[in-house]
């Protein structure tokens, strides 16, 4: 009988609870360590680049840390496109409630971009999920009472699916979990280039 061999380490770059919730729901167990990168101080040519080098960037900064020593780091940020632009959590209230009128009835493009590193091996594979999410049509109040809650300064594009603001999300177009901020399909595309396989990490 061939020995076991012992599960790799996932380790999650991200303070996102929607994120960890995703991975736990798919039967991984990621450790977090928050890479605190300075996402306002990334540019890209574009929004689906920009997702890619946020991405790239908090991955590589927990990587290089000896606590993420010989496991896998997956690093992903959020941002939506809406007429070429890449807008990420909205600055205050004020923004966000702007940025709910200026959506709603609308299409924008969530891009998610995902990075794993295995810091085993120094070898990483990298990419960017595009979802497309068509926007109800909130009235004011409703936009009023979303912005109020709170809930939209804490996420990419100020709407996330699985919280308050889904009702005024009609539908979308691509993986649901990338709008929530991680696709798992991608995710198992990533780790097979890098030799895992998605099901050897299942706890």
């Amino acid at each position: 009988m061939a020995p076991m061999t012992a599960q790799r380490r996932l380790v999650l770059a991200s303070q996102s609870p929607a994120r960890l919730g995703l991975l736990r729901q798919a039967g991984l167990a990621p450790e977090v360590i928050v890479s605190g990168v300075d996402e306002d101080a990334l540019t890209a040519p574009s929004p689906a680049e920009l997702a890619l080098v946020l991405a790239e960037a908090k991955a590589d900064a927990v990587a290089g840390r000896p606590e993420a020593a010989d496991a896998l780091v997956i690093g992903c940020d959020s941002v939506l496109e809406l007429d070429g632009q890449a807008l990420g959590k909205p600055a205050d209230a004020e923004d966000a409630t702007a940025r709910w009128k200026s959506m709603r009835g609308r299409s924008g493009v969530l891009q998610t971009g995902h990075c794993v590193i295995d810091t085993a091996t120094g070898e990483r594979a990298s990419a960017t999920a595009s979802t497309v999410v068509r926007f109800g049509e909130p009235t004011d109040a409703e936009i009023a009472a979303y912005v109020a809650s709170g809930e939209p300064l804490y996420v990419a594009g100020a709407f996330t699916l699985d919280g308050r603001s889904a009702p005024f999300v009609d539908s979308i177009e691509g993986d649901h979990g990338n709008v929530i901020g991680l696709s798992l399909p991608l995710l198992r595309k990533l780790l097979a280039e890098l030799g895992v396989s998605i099901t050897d990490l299942w706890v």
